[in-house]
C-alpha cells in the first residue's frame, strides 16, 4: 500500500511539474508574439500562493538608452495608483481622522455651489459615484495640463453649478476625484500625499523602488510609455501626455517585484488592519442606486465574476482587480482569493495583454 501511494505521490509531482512547465511553455511563446526585442515591452508575474507559476519580462524600458524591460524596472501603474490613495482614505478614517462619511466642504469650503459639496461625500468619491462633472478642458489646454498637478486638475471640479446625477445612484469614472481624494489626504494627514503613502505603505510593504511623482518621472531605471503610430514607435508620456503630472489619478510607479510586495502586503495585512483590508474588498449597494449595472466598484477595487466588469467570460471565479492605461503605459494587478492566484503585469508599448493570461489560466484549468 506505501508503495502505490510513493508511486502516486511521484505521478503527481511529475503532472504538476509537466503542467506549469507548459503553461511557462504556452505563455513565452504567447508574450514573444506581442514583444520584440528591440521595440517596448512588458514584465508578468502570475503566483499562486507564494509559488510563482510565470515570471519574464520582453522587450526595452527605454528605446533610446536600449535599456531592457525587467521585473525590477520601474514603470507608470496609472489607475492602480488609486488603490494606494483609497487605501490612505481608508486608513485616516481607522486613525479616526477622518469618515468617509465626511462630505466635501469640510475639506474644500471653496466650492462655488455649497449645497453640492455638502452632498458629496468622500465614499461617492471613493466610489465613482459623486455625480461630479469633469470640467476641465483637456483638449483646448492641452499645454497648461502637461504640468498641471492635483490642485489644477481638481480646481476645475470646484465650479460646478450642478450634479450629473445624484450623489450615490449612478457609476462614472473620475481621474479628477481622485486629485481631490490625494488632497484631502495631505489636508488630513499634514503631510505630501505622496509622502504619506511611501511612509504607511511603501515602506511596511518592503517596496523600496515604487515612488510616486511630484512633477517629472524618476529618472532611474525607469521605463517610459511608447505608442506606435505609422508602424514608428512614438514616446508619449512626461511632456507628450497631458494630465501626467497629476499624480493621484496615475501618480505612482513601481516594478512587478515591488507589485508582488504590496499583494503580500494586502494579503497579510502588512500596511493596515485586517478589517481595513477586508472593508476594501467589499460591494455595498447605496439604497438609491439606480445604476445600469450592479454595484462592482468597494472604492479600492473592481469586483466581480471573471476577469472584466463589463463583459461576461467563461470563468466562474470572483475576481478583485485594478487596471490602468496612461499615455503608452496599460497595466493591471488581480486577485483570485478562491484559487488563490495573483496576477501583474505591466507593459510601455500601450498594449493590454490579460486576455492573453486569462485564455491559457482557463485553458489549463487553473481558474475554473
Amino acid at each position: 500500500m506505501s508503495g502505490l501511494l510513493f508511486t502516486l505521490s511521484i505521478q503527481m509531482v511529475c503532472f504538476a511539474q509537466s503542467r506549469e512547465d507548459l503553461l511557462k511553455s504556452k505563455l513565452d511563446s504567447a508574450f514573444s508574439e506581442l514583444f520584440k526585442a528591440d521595440e517596448p515591452g512588458g514584465a508578468i508575474l502570475i503566483q499562486q500562493g507564494d509559488k510563482v507559476l510565470y515570471e519574464n519580462s520582453f522587450g526595452l524600458a527605454d528605446l533610446k538608452t536600449k535599456e531592457k524591460f525587467t521585473t525590477k524596472t520601474v514603470s507608470n501603474l496609472g489607475s492602480i495608483t488609486k488603490t494606494f490613495v483609497s487605501y490612505g482614505i481608508l486608513m485616516l478614517q481607522d486613525r479616526h481622522k477622518l469618515s468617509t462619511d465626511d462630505n466635501l466642504l469640510k475639506f474644500f469650503p471653496d466650492f462655488k455651489n455649497k449645497d453640492i459639496a455638502s452632498k458629496i461625500k468622500l465614499r461617492h468619491i471613493l466610489t465613482h459615484s459623486s455625480g461630479l462633472p469633469d470640467l476641465r478642458h483637456v483638449e483646448k489646454d492641452s499645454i497648461f495640463y502637461l504640468t498641471a498637478k492635483d490642485e489644477e486638475n481638481f480646481r476645475p471640479l470646484k465650479s460646478a453649478d450642478s450634479l450629473e446625477f445624484e450623489p450615490g445612484t449612478k457609476f462614472k469614472y473620475s481621474n479628477p476625484a481622485y486629485n481631490g481624494l490625494a488632497l484631502v489626504i495631505e489636508k488630513t494627514s499634514s503631510m505630501k500625499w505622496q509622502r504619506f503613502i511611501g511612509e504607511h505603505i511603501f515602506k511596511p510593504s518592503g517596496m523600496k523602488s515604487s515612488r510616486i511623482t511630484d512633477g517629472s518621472y524618476p529618472e532611474k531605471n525607469v521605463a517610459h510609455g511608447y505608442i506606435l503610430k505609422d508602424k514608428v514607435y512614438t514616446e508619449y508620456d512626461y511632456g507628450e501626455c497631458p494630465t501626467f503630472a497629476a499624480a493621484g489619478n496615475g501618480g505612482v510607479w513601481s516594478s512587478i517585484e515591488d507589485l508582488k510586495k504590496y499583494i503580500t502586503a494586502i494579503n497579510q495585512c502588512k500596511f493596515t488592519n485586517c478589517a481595513v483590508i477586508e472593508n476594501s474588498k467589499t460591494l455595498y449597494k447605496p439604497e438609491q442606486w439606480n445604476g445600469k449595472k450592479p454595484v462592482y466598484h468597494t472604492g479600492t477595487w473592481f469586483v466581480h465574476k471573471g476577469f472584466y466588469a463589463d463583459t461576461q467570460t467563461e470563468e466562474n471565479v470572483n475576481v478583485i482587480e485594478h487596471s490602468g492605461d496612461q499615455g503608452g503605459f496599460k497595466s493591471h494587478l488581480i486577485m483570485i482569493p478562491e484559487k488563490n492566484i495573483s496576477i501583474v503585469w505591466l507593459t510601455n508599448n500601450n498594449k493590454f495583454i490579460t486576455g492573453h493570461i486569462r485564455r491559457l489560466l482557463l485553458k489549463m484549468n487553473y481558474i475554473n
